[in-house]
């Protein structure tokens, strides 16, 4: 891996994002083949070696990715660190903590469906980190493949302002090339598999295309600058040189909003186009504003420019156990150096660390370095209370990133280990993986004594079980999964907290008078202090506080956590000998018993946004049998390759087993995905049903 000391403005941080079976590991593969990385290229599936990135067992056997994988390579003087992400939803937070560190990314599509529902998750996910993009529209050249068709999909779902600086040549599996726009030459191949595009004319059949298409590029990269667009008014496009127009549209996909479209076969030769793009179009860590935090002393707001000169801060974006070298932990330095054998400061934790080695991660395979410099990625062995989401900062310098937040997993099954042995090296086991992923949790039921496994779905489950058994050799037995059902309320009431004992000597007396009410964003708990006065003394309305939230925890219908609810204390009193902490919090207690069910409380469910894409044959069944699971259809579409789209909302609860459901009611042809909409109101009856399974416990 040669090619050290490339300057800063050629460093590329990419992603290559999508939704499921797009094609991005396959794209990736192409990408490491043509750089020089790999001297063949990895199979997603099939019985060969498996693709580099896709090196976890699970991922070989499924041909899903799981888990971003880091990968250096060099193109054109330029270096690259590329995350391959994964596109299923049970692994959102891959994607997530993925962004969070990129500076831009590669947005694969599959020619043959254009948008899918997770390619409109990542889209957002990358809009909302400010990530620019390119889009490259993958299995053009299949069977259904349709390089404008999908452009429409994406001009229809994702953005208007996506336009194409490569246009193919041919159709289908005649598909040999691409003519570029920007300098007007068709590079072509005979071959995928080609060592070198041929660069030759434009096909006589595609000038008038090409050149409409070259016109509407112009007409949006004069947008950039006042002075070329009063040249191109004045003179015509012949006047904007090919040096103007690459300068002008890198200025538009650095703002975040516009976007360059290729397409072709992610295996091939043509993914040397989708690297210039890489090096021409998306920014360097010097393209990227400076990173803003926080000084843990003063919590002013401090920023820290991307050079090696500047004090050290750096992003733990991911943990991963490796079986050689341990506990990695995944970096982005955003400004000074991380050297090999020195001490750093966690600021998250306020721990100083020691850096063991630093390594430069090809997938599973590593090459140690010295160092680590401002705008690189690289991973860390020996830190070990650094997580996901941790500041790593010069101990004389500290500042506090903003860290990454993930959403509370909606899935729970309950394991037991099946032997006495496989006890203690469950507990190890499930730490080790919870440590790796932050949206998977691990609780013990109070009520059963039961070890719970909570995560963002059944496959996430499934194969973090799956790891448990290979990597860890725990045996275990699993339970039904269960739903996370919540509580919260609709109404306000008003109630009184009042805890007095006399029983000879000093007494207990805690009195207090609380609002209850929803929150305006109808999540978590907020507290209210209205109390005039010294009615109750300072000391004692934390414990009412803390006395109200724990309560809340354990909900009032069926002892699900309530959220959404905000209380006010407003009124009260105390005894001056009497009263003590223990007293008003229990107080708060007795509010809670009180006043939440006198304020109209109700069982909450998570509803999924599914998106099933069938043959037409199908439809019917699918409507049908998503109507019997509690469905509500919100939209049904034409897709590329001449299938339909079904939207719908459907609770959680229903969805258990639906992807091998759907699979036998379609003879395999229909596919689905779903995610985490949001939280709804329970009917009546099922909230019914929902309150005697608890009480039957």
């Amino acid at each position: 891996m040669a090619q050290a000391n490339v300057p800063l403005k050629d460093y590329r941080n990419i992603g290559i994002i999508a939704h499921i079976d797009a094609g991005k590991t396959t794209t990736t593969e192409g990408i490491l083949y043509r750089t020089g990385i790999n001297h063949k290229i990895g199979e997603v599936r099939g019985d060969g070696d498996g693709a580099t990135t896709d090196w976890m067992a699970q991922e070989k056997e499924r041909g899903i990715t799981i888990t971003s994988a880091a990968v250096t390579c060099f193109w054109n003087g330029h270096k690259i660190n590329i995350i391959d992400t994964p596109g299923h939803i049970d692994f959102t937070a891959e994607v997530e903590r993925s962004l969070r560190v990129l500076d831009g990314a590669v947005t694969v599509f599959d020619g043959k469906m254009g948008v899918e529902a997770q390619t409109e998750t990542v889209w957002r996910q990358a809009n909302k980190y400010g990530v620019p993009r390119i889009c490259f529209i993958n299995k053009i050249n299949q069977i259904g493949g349709d390089f404008y068709k999908s452009l429409d999909t994406i001009h229809n779902r994702l953005s208007k302002h996506a336009l194409p600086v490569h246009l193919p040549i041919g159709f289908e599996k005649e598909i040999n090339g691409l003519v570029d726009l920007l300098d007007m030459k068709a590079y072509t191949y005979s071959d995928y598999t080609d060592k070198a595009l041929v660069q030759g004319e434009i096909p006589a059949d595609m000038l008038e295309k090409a050149k409409n298409a070259r016109s509407l590029l112009v007409e949006a990269a004069v947008e950039a600058e006042d002075e070329l667009f009063e040249r191109y008014l004045n003179e015509g496009e012949e006047s904007i040189s090919l040096e103007d127009l690459k300068r002008a549209l890198r200025k538009r996909v650095l703002a975040g909003d516009f976007f360059l479209v290729t397409g072709g076969d992610g295996r091939g030769v043509i993914v040397e186009k989708v690297l210039d793009l890489v090096t021409d179009f998306l920014p360097s860590p010097l393209d990227v504003e400076a990173i803003q935090g926080t000084n843990p002393k003063t919590g002013d707001v401090i920023e820290r420019k991307p050079a090696d000169s500047e004090p050290l801060a750096a992003l733990a974006f991911k943990i991963a156990t490796d079986p050689f070298v341990g506990r990695l932990i995944f970096v982005r330095v955003y400004s000074g150096k991380l050297t090999a054998g020195s001490y750093i400061l966690n600021t998250t934790t306020g721990e100083k660390e020691r850096i063991g080695r630093i390594v430069r991660m090809h997938a599973d395979k590593r090459e140690d370095i010295d160092m680590v410099g401002a705008g690189d990625i690289a991973a860390v062995v020996g830190l070990k209370s650094t997580f996901t989401g941790h500041t790593l900062a010069d101990p004389a310098n500290p500042i506090i990133l903003e860290s990454i937040e993930f959403p509370e997993p909606p899935v729970s099954i309950a394991v037991e280990p099946k032997t006495k042995a496989d006890q203690e090296k469950m507990g190890i086991a499930l730490q080790r993986l919870a440590e790796e992923d932050p949206t998977f949790r691990i609780h013990t039921d109070e009520e059963t004594g039961q070890t719970i496994m909570s995560g963002m779905g059944e496959l996430h489950l499934d194969i973090l079980v799956d790891r448990m058994k290979r990597e860890f050799n725990v045996e275990a037995n699993i339970g039904e999964p269960q739903v996370a059902f919540r509580e919260t309320i609709r109404g306000t009431a008003e109630a009184q907290g009042k805890h007095a004992k006399q029983s000879g000597g000093r007494g207990q007396y805690g009195d207090v008078w609380i609002r209850f009410e929803p929150t305006e964003s109808g999540e978590g708990f907020e507290w209210a202090d209205e109390i005039k006065g010294g009615v109750v003394p300072q000391e004692y309305r934390g414990p009412v506080q803390k006395g109200i939230k724990d309560t809340l925890e354990g909900g009032v219908i069926a002892g699900y956590p309530m959220i959404g609810v905000k209380a006010t204390l407003y009124d009260g009193s105390y005894h001056d000998v009497d009263s003590s902490e223990l007293a008003f919090n229990l107080a708060g207690v007795l509010a809670v018993k009180e006043g939440i069910p006198k304020a109209k409380p109700v069982i909450l469910e998570p509803v999924m946004k599914v998106e099933v894409s069938t043959p037409e044959d199908f439809m019917g069944d699918i409507i049908g049998d998503l109507n019997s699971r509690r469905g509500r259809i919100d939209a049904m579409e034409d897709i590329p390759g001449g299938a339909k789209l079904v939207r719908a909302y459907v609770p959680l609860s229903n969805l258990f087993g639906y992807t091998n459901d759907i699979r036998s009611m379609s003879q395999g042809r229909a596919a689905s995905t779903m995610e985490l909409a949001q939280y709804e109101e329970v009917p009546p009856n099922v909230a019914q049903e929902i309150i005697e399974k608890r009480t039957n416990k």
